[in-house]
């Protein structure tokens, strides 16, 4: 019997915009260079509008901007386990277009959607679509609510062809998903998104499936993983098993590598929340420092 496979549970969460940029649903599909157009406008608003009602009129400091926005969620209570820091990674390059990922407290991560000549602008820009997603995860649509939940139950029974029988039984896929949903009322959708990046790299890495075989039960997973952060001895222990694979099959890792550089891109120009693809290269890359010259 099958654990829910976590990047199945994330379309249903992407259907209902969760660590995606609130665009707007135009009837036609727009091209690549338009929707390109309408995520800046949708950014700069957001951002403007934040800096307007926090700042004033005037020129932003999105940079200073974001980390205010972390500080005063942590002083008004918010559970940030790892302090209210906003880090920033620059990818190395000698020439433009520049590159800057940017991880929020809770663990969020989204990059420069544009192309950027400097590597001060590409800061600014991951800034930019950090403190949109932010600041848009603090509105009451994005609270995991029974509503919500009902809505996506919905759905998947829709996709899947479940019963309603499927969604009460907690050893089914369907169950499963309510189980997740309903211990996380009341968070945030981007909150939720962080537990889930957990769930997909535990999936990804063949670790649910390694627990499915020591007939360690759902509830037991998503209790034990949802109170447990992603940290250097998740990722080194993923590290160790992925040389070991690359042992018995030699060039997996350059392929997942070139998979991950992908869904990172892809994510990056389209303004997505990108956590899991970075964490799979970063233990990836972990992986090959150890492994030496490939």
């Amino acid at each position: 019997m099958a654990y829910p496979p976590p990047n199945t549970i994330s379309g249903h969460l992407a259907a209902h915009n969760v660590g995606r940029p609130p665009l707007p649903s135009p009837g036609l599909p727009m091209s690549d260079q338009k929707a390109k157009v309408v995520l800046k406008e949708a950014v700069d608003a957001v951002v403007n509008s934040f800096a307007k009602h926090t700042q004033g009129y005037g020129r932003v400091n999105v940079v200073e901007a974001l980390q205010e926005f972390w500080q005063m969620k942590s002083a008004r209570g918010a559970d940030l386990r790892n302090g209210s820091l906003v880090v920033y990674e620059s990818v190395p390059s000698s020439s433009p277009p520049y590159i800057c990922f940017v991880t929020l407290p809770g663990g969020s991560c989204f990059a420069t959607f544009q192309n950027c000549t400097t590597k001060a602008e590409a800061r600014r820009s991951a800034a930019k679509i950090a403190l949109m997603n932010s600041v848009f995860n603090e509105h009451p649509s994005r609270k995991i609510t029974m509503d919500f939940i009902r809505s996506a139950l919905n759905d998947a029974k829709k996709t899947f062809q479940g019963s309603p029988e499927d969604e009460k039984n907690p050893s089914t896929s369907l169950g499963a998903f309510r189980f997740m949903l309903e211990s996380n009322v009341n968070k945030s959708m981007l909150e939720f998104q962080e537990l889930m990046t957990v769930f997909q790299l535990l999936h990804w890495n063949g670790s649910l499936k390694a627990m499915r075989e020591r007939d360690c039960s759902r509830q037991e997973v998503v209790a034990h993983y949802s109170h447990r952060a992603l940290d250097d001895d998740m990722r080194s222990q993923m590290a160790l098993d992925w040389i070991s694979r690359e042992q018995e099959s030699p060039g997996i890792i350059s392929h997942e590598l070139q998979q991950a550089d992908g869904e990172m891109e892809g994510a990056r120009l389209a303004g997505r929340e990108l956590r899991f693809p970075k964490e799979k290269k970063d233990i990836l890359m972990l992986a090959c420092s150890q492994l030496g010259p490939m």
